[in-house]
């Protein structure tokens, strides 16, 4: 006679969170959301595949991330004019090693300026420049002289510096940027005076080399489409965007 065995149960669904709150977070209702979609990307077999994309800070805090240690070095933006809503004037005030403040930044920037006007009137713009807040390096793009907003080649050529500073320098990393999109204080604008997409974006910083992670700004958490969480983005994305089912 042979045995009966009973059927395997089902493995349950996988759950997010404890007690019933599952049911209470269901994304349909919410206000706001983000929908993450998978990177599509395989799995890192051999060395020379690492460190082949920029992770993409979908809902993270950069400052909180910031203050509470996770990076060693941060990209952002800077003026001779008025830093004072800029990321880097928040940074300065919330590291309490800090002996920057968004003043002396901006002086500081303005000097900059001065000077490389006298000795290197025929160079190109922009230049990178490097504040030491004890336990944060700060590396600021400096938009160029005379201009309200930075361009695709400013960030192209700032970011192309940027990766050369970083290079071989494992005291500087792990390295975070700001997208340059929403800003207050230095703007990103395209050729044609509108803010390019964030997809535009993260390819110039990845043109340029850069490799480290890009944080998103909070306006960007709300949207009606999916996200990915790096990039380049799969390939699937450009055969939707060419018509191939």
């Amino acid at each position: 006679m042979s045995r009966m065995t009973t059927p395997a149960k089902s493995p349950s669904a996988f759950r997010l969170y404890d007690g019933d709150a599952d049911t209470l977070m269901m994304a349909d209702a919410a206000p706001e959301k983000l929908v993450l979609l998978p990177s599509g990307h395989k799995r890192v077999e051999r060395p020379e595949d690492m460190h082949e994309r920029i992770r993409v800070m979908w809902g993270q805090d950069l400052l909180r991330d910031l203050l509470d240690g996770r990076y060693r070095t941060v990209v952002c933006g800077v003026n001779e004019v008025d830093n004072s809503h800029g990321v880097i004037s928040h940074v300065c005030d919330l590291v309490s090693t800090s002996q920057w403040k968004h003043e002396t930044v901006t002086r500081y920037a303005r000097m900059f300026h001065d000077s490389v006007g006298q000795l290197a009137g025929g160079d190109k713009e922009p230049y990178v420049l490097k504040f030491d807040l004890d336990r944060l390096l700060v590396l600021a793009i400096l938009r160029p002289h005379g201009r309200e907003h930075f361009t695709l080649h400013d960030l192209s050529r700032g970011f192309r510096t940027v990766v050369k500073m970083l290079d071989h320098r494992g005291d500087r990393q792990p390295v975070a940027s700001v997208s340059f999109l929403n800003a207050k204080a230095n703007k990103l604008l395209g050729p044609d005076g509108r803010e390019p997409t964030f997809e535009t974006v993260l390819r110039t910083m990845y043109e340029a080399g850069f490799r480290g992670d890009v944080y998103t700004s909070p306006a960007a958490w709300s949207t009606h489409v999916g996200v990915f969480p790096s990039y380049p983005f799969p390939e699937g994305l450009e055969r939707m965007r060419a018509g191939s089912s």
